[in-house]
């Protein structure tokens, strides 16, 4: 993997401040002894080398490269500082130009100074917030260090968040040796989409490179909307506006697209909407041959992402964003499902021939449109 830029500015985010903050305001998972720890750590590690040979088996897909990509077991503070690590790698560039903008103008010094330290106590609040939320994770551009190793040739690493999956199964009440291996299933097959797939990662680093490159904004605008989603998290919000359909109510991600950012957007939703649904699809797929009581954990763990939380949980995951990522869940699981029912496994695996043969947007709504352009069919 080619660098995305180097060491962010740490004029704009004191990334150091982010995770001390997001470390001290984590909130404590699931109470279990030390024997209890241990066994879910061993298990997890047990399942995710199990779901290797279920995931290439089913998905016909095969990366040479997957017994370098460490599986990293972790806690809340071990996803925060890993995520911090991809934050501080991938978000380089726009830092930097915001840091430009910011130091030509004056008072540019003070600013830096005192916005880097405002602004990484505010990350790390927001932090805090996910790190509890998130069962797993395929980290793609995830820089190696001596506590958080990396794949050799510059891949990603495999998170699984043990006391997040042990909450979510208390929560769900259901059978924990199952549910564990179903989380597996769905990271594997984020692993083996890129270690079988060599041109994805470099295509969707271009793509996030070009997206970076044409922010044109004000930092300032950037800073309030991370400063609006951590004042939610303290109740510093008036009630009234976690609902708000104003800018308020727009994610972190809206406010920075100009035109040619919302072409590339569109290219990168429809990917991760791919990535994400093939994932679910399989999971679903694997699951009775392996996992007795898959169609009851499905069941609940749908009704747990309907019914979502609280008006403060539900704002915030309209500001960062979170509310799109769970229609590319259900969004991209139709289009794998319908594409594998029309033209089988095989034809499915079409899309991974390279960046001209990814669904569209459009695509991603309407399969056939899809099938017809990579198979050549008219369209009934």
């Amino acid at each position: 993997m080619t660098s995305i830029g180097g060491a962010a500015s740490p004029g704009m985010v004191d990334w150091n401040l982010a995770v001390a903050t997001a470390t001290r305001l984590v909130r404590p998972g699931p109470e279990v002894s030390r024997d209890e720890a241990r066994a879910v750590v061993a298990e997890l590690r047990r399942h995710a080398k199990a779901s290797e040979e279920h995931v290439r088996g089913f998905t016909r897909m095969a990366g040479d490269a997957a017994d370098d990509t460490p599986v990293l077991v972790v806690d809340r503070p071990g996803w925060v500082r890993a995520n911090v690590a991809g934050f501080k790698e991938i978000l380089a560039p726009l830092l930097d130009k915001m840091q430009q903008r910011r130091g030509s103008g004056p008072g540019g010094v003070v600013l830096n100074a005192v916005g880097g330290k405002v602004t990484g106590v505010e990350l790390g609040m927001l932090l805090s917030f996910l790190s509890s939320r998130v069962l797993g994770q395929y980290e793609t551009f995830a820089p190696a260090s001596r506590d958080l190793p990396g794949a050799a040739n510059g891949g990603g690493r495999l998170l699984l968040v043990a006391p997040n999956i042990v909450h979510v199964e208390r929560e769900l009440d259901v059978a924990p040796h199952d549910f564990r291996l179903w989380v597996c299933l769905h990271e594997e097959t984020h692993r083996t989409q890129f270690t079988a797939v060599p041109w994805l990662r470099d295509h969707l680093e271009g793509e996030i490179q070009s997206f970076l490159q044409e922010t044109d904004v004000d930092p300032m605008t950037v800073l309030e909307r991370i400063r609006q989603a951590a004042q939610s998290l303290a109740g510093g919000r008036p009630e009234s506006e976690e609902g708000d359909a104003g800018d308020g109510g727009r994610s972190l991600v809206e406010i920075v697209q100009t035109p040619v950012q919302r072409e590339i957007l569109a290219r990168l939703t429809a990917v991760m909407s791919l990535l994400e649904g093939h994932a679910d699809y399989v999971m679903d797929g694997v699951g009775p041959a392996v996992v007795p009581s898959v169609a009851e954990i499905r069941e609940k763990f749908q009704q747990r992402r309907a019914r979502g939380a609280s008006r403060l949980d539900q704002a915030l995951r309209k500001l960062l964003g979170l509310d799109a990522k769970l229609r590319q869940y259900r969004d991209g699981e139709r289009f794998v499902r319908t594409v594998v029912d029309e033209v089988g496994v095989a034809g499915f695996n079409r899309v991974w021939t390279s960046p001209n043969t990814l669904p569209t947007k459009a695509e991603i709504a309407k399969p056939a449109d899809w099938i017809a352009r990579v198979h050549r069919r008219p369209e009934p």
